[in-house]
């Protein structure tokens, strides 16, 4: 009989304990590849086109042969007219404004909005745009009442991107000393604690190398390269500590072939886990969005280049380091034992009355949900993502106030179905009657052969009030005005239609991104356990796991419970994409935990152990671990919860805790009780096949 040839995850890890200077130096080589890469071939910025209606209008705008014109807003009392005037002289003397209006005054009487252009075009309009900014501030200190305040495209965005650069710098810095710190405590010992950072952060560095060449083809905006980041140290973390600890483990056995164990088991976990992850991830293309394109190449990369490390040059740094890991020991820190007697304690409750503890569980978690129920999907305005203490986000905030929806206009873009000049005197007409039906003054902006009416929805901007307002406007107005126009095309673009359409998409889309990745789990952990009911178990638990984070994000944001102390003001909402991405995420990260665990139930279950000694001991050798690798997730998640804008604190609070919950409470209760009640069954199929196995091997032999 030939001897069977050992998994592909062992042979890799043969290969570089056999190599060991390929395999750490070939790493190497290729981060600093990653890097010349993102230096040298920096990528061109690719610009995603929004969905739906609002993305016909930008790729209308796209094709002209200039650029839409920026407007600024400045907010003035009425009664002070020095102030006014002191204004429109000082813009029209900036040199950088044109088009000044101040015919607009607030519904209360109280306010003026004095409104320009900023001319110019490239790098012109941003050294115009502070020309007109220090003739305000000029014109702020000669009348100090008058507290001016100015908001508009280009000060309100800069604000914003300003904003994201200071919250990715925040999330790095503190995202490294809090994982170290966790590490040390986990392992109580400096060089093994150093071993996975340094690990997960050439996996991120690598992974930003790429991803600058990617952004030729691909956007990758800025929200993505703090997700990648945070995502690639979570993920490059728990792998090299699930690889570590096993190490670590047959070690404490007195195993000399501890590495090579650990890469037959936990190397082979980690694969699973990883090709689950990216799968599961992938589910985010089946949207459409190019906003998510960014974000699902990123995760792939960075979880990719994280299970490499995790089988190639993580078991060769170990062979090199040998003893030595444990060096710097912390005392009273670390535990080098195999079992978790706390989990072996739940897990020896919960298995002798499953349907007890399985119910009271479920119960738990179901409470959690309900919340959920009534969630409102709604993207925050800019005053309402960033705190007011911000000056620009505190003035635009204050034109709000006093002009509803002013900051966040429609952009009613019209252009000819045959490409040439479309401003005719019957489209005049036209926009004539639209906008005299529309709540609030509009502009009408030429660009190149196309024309932009900008007109006030009314609301913050993003709110049902401007949502009913642009369902109006496009089903009602455009028609019976510009839509009767022979040859003249249209459609409504600007910051609330790509919202709009952003979320009706999404919402659209997330039957078949849901589908899709609850068949995919189901086909992964068929193959990989082969037996119908774990991968029903897990789906199930999953389940149970993203409602309760569901129900957290819709009580804690929407209805504002924790506001005080998260530091945000709640907008009765939900960030539209967020549960469909936390479901992607949550789904692929969750089943690394489950498959960990279930790996070292099947491995005392093989070794001749009954379902429910089997239970118990994979429970106490695997769920001390998962909570660790949970604790560190949560940390690095948690960060989110520290940064300024209230869609980084939803995403941290929904990934913290769903990740904390499910290794706890679903992890350490749930899943053996589930798994309990199952008994024997639960691997009735793998025994099966494992009979076939055996005779087909006997058969050839």
């Amino acid at each position: 009989m030939l001897p069977a040839k050992p998994p592909v995850v062992e042979r890799v890890t043969n290969w570089s304990l056999r190599h060991r200077a390929a395999a750490i130096f070939g790493w190497l080589a290729l981060v600093a590849f990653a890097w010349a890469v993102g230096t040298f071939l920096p990528g061109t910025d690719a610009r995603s086109s929004p969905a739906g209606d609002a993305g016909a209008g930008q790729a209308a705008l796209d094709r002209q042969a200039t650029r839409e014109p920026f407007w600024e807003n400045v907010l003035v009392p009425r009664d002070d007219t020095a102030a006014v005037t002191d204004l429109v002289t000082t813009l029209t003397t900036s040199g950088g404004v044109a088009e000044i209006r101040h015919d607009q005054v607030s519904a209360d009487g109280g306010s003026e909005l004095v409104t320009f252009r900023i001319t110019g075009a490239g790098t012109e309009i941003r050294a115009n745009l502070a020309k007109a900014t220090a003739a305000v501030d000029a014109v702020a200190a000669r009348h100090p009442d008058a507290h001016l305040a100015q908001a508009g495209d280009l000060s309100v965005s800069g604000a914003v991107d300003q904003s994201i650069k200071e919250d990715i710098k925040r999330s790095e810095t503190r995202s490294l000393p809090i994982t170290l710190l966790i590490l040390a405590v986990v392992f109580g010992s400096l060089v093994a604690a150093a071993v996975p950072v340094l690990l997960a952060g050439t996996t991120v560095f690598a992974t930003f190398g790429f991803l600058s060449l990617v952004d030729n083809w691909i956007p990758v905006n800025s929200a993505t390269s703090a997700m990648t980041l945070l995502i690639g140290m979570a993920v490059g973390v728990d792998y090299s500590l699930f690889f570590l600890r096993r190490v670590r483990e047959e070690r404490a056995h007195g195993v000399d072939e501890s590495i090579r164990i650990a890469a037959r088991t936990s190397g082979h976990v980690i694969v699973v886990s990883g090709l689950t992850v990216v799968l599961c991830v992938t589910g985010l293309l089946l949207t459409g969005l190019d906003n998510l394109r960014g974000l699902t190449v990123s995760t792939i990369l960075v979880v990719g280049l994280a299970v490499l490390a995790a089988v190639t040059v993580l078991p060769a740094t170990l062979s090199v380091l040998g003893r030595h890991v444990d060096r710097g020991r912390i005392p009273w820190l670390g535990d080098r034992g195999t079992r978790s007697r706390f989990w072996a304690a739940v897990a020896g409750v919960v298995t002798r009355r499953p349907a007890l503890w399985s119910g009271l569980a479920a119960a738990v978690l179901v409470l959690l949900t309900v919340p959920a129920l009534g969630i409102r999907l709604q993207d925050p305005a800019p005053t309402e993502s960033l705190p007011r203490s911000i000056p620009v986000i505190d003035a635009a905030a204050r034109v709000q106030e006093a002009f509803p929806g002013v900051t966040m206009p429609a952009h009613v873009v019209l252009w000819a179905e045959d490409g040439g000049p479309v401003d005719t005197p019957a489209l005049r007409r036209a926009i004539g009657e639209l906008t005299a039906r529309t709540p609030q003054p509009a502009v009408v902006v030429p660009v190149d052969r196309a024309l932009v009416v900008r007109i006030p929805l009314g609301g913050t901007g993003n709110d049902e009030t401007a949502s009913r307002t642009l369902t109006t406007l496009r089903e009602t107005l455009l028609p019976r005005t510009v839509g009767r126009v022979d040859g003249v095309r249209y459609a409504v673009a600007g910051r609330t239609a790509e919202a709009h359409d952003f979320t009706t998409q999404v919402l659209a889309r997330a039957p078949y991104v849901f589908g899709f990745i609850l068949l995919l789990a189901f086909a992964l952990l068929l193959v990989v356990f082969r037996s119908v009911a774990v991968p029903v178990v897990s789906i199930v638990l999953n389940l149970l796991s993203v409602g309760a984070a569901y129900g957290v994000l819709t009580f804690v944001f929407q209805d504002g419970f924790l506001a005080p102390l998260l530091g945000f003001t709640p907008y009765g909402g939900v960030l539209g994409w967020l549960p469909m991405f936390l479901f992607v995420l949550l789904f692929g990260l969750s089943t690394d935990y489950l498959v960990f665990i279930l790996s070292r139930i099947r491995e005392r279950r093989r070794a001749g152990a009954d379902a429910r000694t089997a239970i118990v001991e994979g429970t106490a050798r695997s769920s001390g671990v998962v909570t660790s690798a949970a604790l560190i997730m949560t940390g690095v998640f948690s960060i989110f919860l520290s940064l300024a804008a209230i869609e980084y604190k939803m995403l941290g609070l929904g990934m913290a805790f769903a990740i904390l919950l499910d290794a706890t409470l679903v992890r350490g209760v749930l899943l053996p009780a589930a798994l309990a009640l199952f008994g024997d069954r639960l691997w009735r199929g793998e025994a099966v096949a494992d009979l076939k196995d055996r005779s087909r091997t006997l058969h050839l032999s």
